[in-house]
């Protein structure tokens, strides 16, 4: 009997068109809609010509998901197909989870180098520090590993054990640690602490994801503890993520039964209200809430609110306007369809949603739509609306337009972006602090707000970095830069004795967004007072 041979792809079409025939026969789909049995007739044809007569021999998986989304760039920049293995990456990434031995790595020069041990993890709880390198693994060198064979070796299961060697700076006896693989969790809140008037509260958020409402809750509960009366509350460059963390978060700025965002969709369940309760409210202080282009989706929802109710001031630059709902649909084959089926709107009735129909710049999101330089947003044609408490004017079109336009940002000129592209500076900070401090008696709070770096060490780093041809400076280059040296390597410093937290206090004092946000801070007071007073009459 001869045996007659069916391409995959042919086989792909007639499955596909069956599964269509199957959903118009129970009404799922409507076989009027643009003729859609006959295009997938034209499709399924497509995908026989392609398999039997392209030049090369073609990747059947890798067509079909081609041509799903290619169908899918034909509706909006957010509708995506996920392939099985970024899904996995993308589920890790929302639970705020994984489970490993705890780093965040670098590879240079071909060894992995230590940036900072996770605070609670296996790593961190056996000291290893930044700077470490990880020499071998499993008794093998790790020399030229790329990052994938990194994490491939180092992540594990829970419970699992692996063997590394470490070589510390300025340590000739190389370590040897059997870690326990453990749970490490993935923050949301990174950086919170007091700044050094010892009133103000600074909290950054970095994604929505699983825990972000309850590690603010606890990052809140512990400046109020310390006598927090006012807050910065840093949502710069966090591109979003789950919406019922983002309606948690808003709830907790903002009195009870208060619109905190709805979505209108055409499909059943798509069109609804969200509400804030009355659960977890805290005090009416000062707030300033620092946005940039960066910022979208959750993050949008939460600024927002905050400012539609009139509960805190908005600073910094115009949001990126992601407000499309995306719905997840499963595959057979682990990977997910992310469907916008619905949009976002604040509560004074703004999308969020900016116009992409040039979808190329729509997606250069770092580049802000209304420009640089000027102190002053650019609203000319936006929709204007009002806000709920206090009636002022706010603006529509897409994204979140700040109340405070704030163009101040970190810009290195090109000595320093050559010192930060080198790791001069992260090597002898951590030589300089193996050396010169002791982790278990260093008073970390008197570092962070009295400690200068002297003057002989700054010499003797520009000594050094100027014999380094790969940095590329000379000495009277690097002497220009002296008062960046010298708080460059104690945020190097604090990084190493204390943690990423510690290391994140000595950028924040030299933040100038944040130096310019606390200007405002009188104006944000008059805002509490007035929703206060609101709130009270309310009741």
């Amino acid at each position: 009997m001869t045996k007659i041979k069916v391409p995959a792809l042919f086989i792909t079409g007639a499955v596909l068109i069956g599964f269509i025939m199957g959903s118009i026969l129970s009404g799922q789909v409507h076989a009027e809609s643009d003729g859609l049995l006959e295009q997938l007739h034209v499709f399924n044809a497509v995908l026989k010509y392609v398999d039997r007569n392209y030049v090369e021999e073609v990747d059947n998986k890798e067509l079909v998901r081609g041509a799903i989304r290619g169908m899918l760039e034909e509706l909006d920049p957010h509708s995506t197909y996920v392939d099985p293995e970024a899904f996995a990456r993308m589920n890790e990434r929302n639970t705020g989870e994984y489970e490993g031995i705890g780093i965040s790595f670098e590879v240079r020069d071909g060894w992995i180098t230590v940036i900072s041990a996770i605070e609670g993890g296996p790593s961190a709880h056996l000291g290893i520090r930044p700077g470490d390198q990880i020499v071998e693994i499993e008794g093998k060198s790790a020399k030229g590993l790329s990052n994938e064979d990194v994490i491939s070796k180092l992540k594990g299961p829970k419970g699992s054990q692996v063997n590394i060697t470490v070589a510390r700076p300025g340590l000739k006896k190389q370590l040897h640690y059997a870690i326990t693989r453990d749970t490490i969790p993935i923050y949301s809140v990174p950086y919170s602490f007091m700044l050094d008037d010892g009133h103000t509260g600074y909290v950054r958020m970095i994604r929505f994801s699983a825990t972000t409402a309850d590690e603010l809750e606890q990052a809140l509960k512990s400046l109020e503890e310390q006598g927090m009366t006012r807050l910065i509350f840093d949502l710069r460059s966090n591109s979003g993520g789950l919406l019922n963390q983002a309606i948690e978060v808003a709830d907790k700025f903002i009195d009870g039964n208060q619109v905190i965002v709805y979505t209108k969709g055409r499909i059943e369940g798509s069109s609804q209200y969200y509400y804030s309760t009355d659960g977890a409210t805290h005090p009416r202080y000062p707030l300033i809430v620092l946005v940039n282009h960066g910022s979208a989706s959750a993050s949008e929802i939460v600024s927002g609110a905050i400012q539609d109710h009139d509960r805190g001031l908005v600073t910094g630059m115009t949001t990126f306007g992601k407000g499309l709902v995306q719905r997840q649909y499963m595959l057979p084959d682990g990977s997910a369809l992310l469907l916008t089926v619905a949009r976002y709107y604040t509560p004074s009735g703004r999308l969020i949603q900016r116009s992409y129909a040039n979808r190329e710049e729509y997606l250069e999101h770092w580049r802000e739509p209304d420009l640089a330089d000027s102190t002053v947003a650019d609203t000319t044609g936006k929709p204007r609306y009002y806000t709920i408490a206090e009636h002022r004017v706010v603006y529509g079109g897409g994204g979140i337009t700040p109340d405070v336009r704030i163009t101040k940002t970190f810009d290195l000129n090109d000595a320093e972006i050559k010192l930060e592209s080198s790791r001069d500076l992260f090597e002898f900070a951590n030589e300089f602090a193996n050396q010169h401090f002791d982790k278990n008696t260093a008073d970390a709070a008197d570092f962070l707000k009295n400690y200068r770096v002297p003057d002989d060490a700054v010499q003797a780093f520009i000594k050094q970095a100027a014999a380094d041809t790969t940095v590329g400076l000379t000495a009277d280059e690097l002497g220009k830069e002296k008062e960046y040296i010298r708080t460059a390597i104690k945020r190097e410093v604090a990084g190493n004795l204390w943690g990423e937290n510690a290391r994140y206090q000595v950028i924040i004092k030299e933040d100038p967004e944040v130096a310019e946000a606390m200007k405002h801070f009188p104006e944000a007071a008059l805002m509490a007072k007035t929703y206060e007073e609101a709130s009270n009459q309310n009741r």
